[in-house]
């Protein structure tokens, strides 16, 4: 359990990260970098989610 506390603690920051990151490129005006931030903070949202279905799958049992 402790692994998937650590696990959700990195997506957060990789999501917050990838956020804060979109917001430097467009205010840079860095248009080519956003949707390769846009696309790496999609991806950490998925993989969260995947992880807070397996956890309440895990803690139903």
């Amino acid at each position: 359990m402790v692994k998937k506390i650590a696990l959700n603690v990195f997506y957060n920051l990789a999501i917050i990260v990838s956020v804060i990151a979109v917001i430097w490129c467009y205010n840079n005006q860095k248009y080519l970098f956003i949707p390769l931030f846009l696309a790496s903070a999609a991806f950490f949202v998925y993989v969260k989610i995947q992880l807070m279905k397996e956890v309440r799958k895990n803690l139903r049992k």
